[in-house]
């Protein structure tokens, strides 16, 4: 009894670690991504498709709702669709940020994805496309998008 307990700690302490909010990035699947997008009309908006946003969000972030990365002039990229805390959202570590959707970064790393779609949409109507995306021009932008959406 004492080895299986002794056993079954070290286990039971990874998967209450993994549980823990911040430990790890919660993953939306692919097509529950394609639905949520749907849902929250971005098929058409600034003339482009859900594809374009799944291969997006797939190429920042790997669909990782809690996905975080430093640039090189000191901003960070937060959430599914790594907004940028240098032009759109408040992290208070970014000199001279502008936090343009009115918004903490830390609310693009939860799981409700709601707000992180709000902004993006914000981002993508001023610059009337998503070319302020790295990721979207070099791994999206005039390639077949149609895997991103197929089978949902």
């Amino acid at each position: 009894m004492k080895l299986l307990l002794l056993l079954g700690l070290p286990l039971l302490l990874v998967l209450l670690a993994a549980a823990l909010p911040g430990c790890q990035g919660v993953v939306i699947p692919r097509c529950q991504l394609v639905r949520i997008l749907r849902r929250n009309g971005l098929e058409g908006f600034v003339r482009r498709t859900v594809a374009d946003w799944v291969c997006l969000a797939k190429h920042e972030s790997s669909y990782n709702t809690r996905a975080v990365n430093r640039n090189t002039n000191g901003s960070r990229d937060y959430g599914i669709f790594q907004i940028n805390s240098k032009y759109w959202c408040y992290d208070g570590q970014t000199p001279g940020a502008s936090n343009g959707c009115r918004i903490a970064c830390s609310k693009l790393l939860d799981d409700n994805i709601a707000d992180d779609i709000k902004c993006a949409k914000l981002i993508a109507q001023q610059a009337r496309g998503l070319t302020p995306w790295v990721a979207w021009k070099s791994r999206c932008r005039g390639k077949d998008l149609r895997p991103y959406v197929r089978g949902c």
